[in-house]
């Protein structure tokens, strides 16, 4: 790296949290990594994010303790924050700023690419499509997710979030992947989780037998917030090299994101810029959707990018910055229920707040069966009637309702033990929409209005 290094000051003027601040400086450019040479010549990086004439702000990305102005050095390295790829990446574990963390050597690199990513031209983008099956009832059915799209699970503390992304990784296939057998390649990535969450994500990689084909970015809660900004874009660089480069199908796993936009809210606040909303930067809706829109399938290219981004709603919040602003960005979202928790299902999933807006693009043109659509809709209306007449019912009794409501009634108890209740079952489309009938069966031909004439003498069986 001798030949890279270019200039060094010794003009540190002052510390800000993870902020450093330099006077005099030529030369210099914006985004451009950089050393923190201490007194004992022991290193510290970091990246220029702010920059006039001759003063600029560096965002120190690691450990801040012993970091101090005097005796220090700043050595400035021509080079942006770039990321060494090569197949081998698949099966390897990486810190939140890159570095192996699985005691193998470091990536022998292919290429070498910018982490910030390269906005597409939007005229090269393909439209998400093509059905992602998941195993999850609540989703393949309700929600579907298809390739290209993003799709965050809003969760809350205490809510099963990680079982469901467990779950979704050892079950998501798709049908024409150049993996084999419909596997995706995974890209995973943890911000701010604890060791115990750490540990039990990779428990389920060994499990469930997908660690050869995934790379892991760890972040822990005891590791510095302000690498918590680079991890998820090291993250998506390995995907679009796995999907563009090499032809992959790639489901991306970004957990959690509220502490992503926690440890941005902190740089905003060292930085002493104005707060938005609630004290995060008015500028976290672009900077989210730097990271989002990563996602997305490119024209005459085989692979694509996935993208499942897990936060968690302060207060079961969900009009809170966090989610309201992904919300804008994304294409629908997974809602976890606190309700359907306590009541024991698994997963909490609340399909009515729930929604895929691609998911036509995912059944249609019998990508799964010719009743997916007609089945989804007259599962929601029955639903939505019955979540109406359970609060009817708490204020005049059941006995006040008539036969066809209770009726309904009954539909939404047992659509929730045995539709969205699953466990740890790994169900195929066919099972789902075949279970999707079986829960219909409660009411009269007459009464599915939703669904064509011809799809209900062919599918609807009636009680035995």
């Amino acid at each position: 790296m001798d030949d890279l290094i270019t200039r060094e000051y010794e003009t540190l003027s002052g510390i800000s949290g993870p902020l450093l601040f330099v006077d005099r400086v030529r030369d210099a450019g914006f985004g451009e990594m950089v050393e923190i040479v201490l007194p004992d010549g022991e290193t510290r990086r970091g990246q220029i994010i702010d920059l006039s004439t001759q003063h600029a702000v560096v965002q120190v990305l690691e450990d801040i303790a012993g970091l101090g102005i005097s005796g220090s050095r700043l050595r400035l390295i021509e080079a942006t924050a770039t990321m060494d790829l090569s197949p081998d990446l698949l099966g390897r574990r990486f810190n939140g700023s890159g570095l192996p963390i699985d005691g193998l050597p470091a990536i022998i690199p292919d290429m070498r690419m910018e982490v910030t990513g390269r906005p597409l031209n939007p005229a090269v983008r393909d439209k998400p499509a093509d059905f992602i099956q998941t195993g999850i009832s609540s989703i393949d059915a309700l929600n579907t997710l298809v390739r290209g799209q993003k799709l965050p699970i809003f969760s809350g503390a205490g809510l099963p979030a990680k079982e469901l992304a467990a779950q979704i990784l050892r079950q998501a296939k798709i049908a024409d992947s150049v993996d084999g057998e419909g596997t995706l390649a995974v890209v995973f990535a943890a911000m701010g989780i604890t060791f115990r969450e750490a540990s039990f994500y990779l428990e389920e990689f060994e499990r469930g037998g997908v660690m050869a084909h995934t790379v892991a970015f760890m972040n822990l809660a005891d590791d510095p917030a302000i690498e918590r900004l680079l991890t998820p874009r090291y993250a998506l660089t390995a995907a679009e090299y796995l999907a563009f480069t090499l032809g992959h199908h790639v489901l991306v796993i970004l957990t959690d994101m509220t502490a992503y936009c926690q440890a941005l809210r902190q740089v905003s606040t060292a930085r002493e810029e104005v707060p938005g909303r609630r004290g995060y930067p008015g500028y976290m809706y672009s900077d989210l959707a730097s990271l989002f829109e990563r996602a997305g399938r490119i024209k005459d290219h085989p692979g694509s990018i996935t993208q499942l981004p897990i936060l968690s709603m302060p207060d079961d919040d969900i009009t809170h910055p966090i989610p309201d602003l992904t919300g804008y960005i994304t294409e629908g979202q997974i809602v976890l229920s606190r309700e359907l928790h306590q009541k024991g299902i698994s997963p909490p999933i609340d399909v009515l707040p729930s929604l895929s807006r691609l998911m036509k693009s995912g059944i249609g043109a019998q990508k799964t069966r010719e009743d997916h659509r007609g089945l989804t809709d007259q599962l929601y209306a029955f639903y939505a009637q019955g979540r109406d007449l359970r609060r009817t019912a708490a204020i005049v009794g059941e006995e006040g309702l008539s036969e066809s409501d209770k009726t309904v009634l009954k539909f939404a108890q047992g659509f929730e033990q045995q539709f969205v209740n699953q466990g740890d079952q790994n169900r195929t489309i066919d099972e789902t929409l075949d279970l999707g009938w079986q829960s219909l069966r409660v009411f009269p031909k007459e009464s599915l209005t939703r669904i064509s004439p011809d799809l209900i003498t062919r599918h609807y069986r009636n009680p035995e």
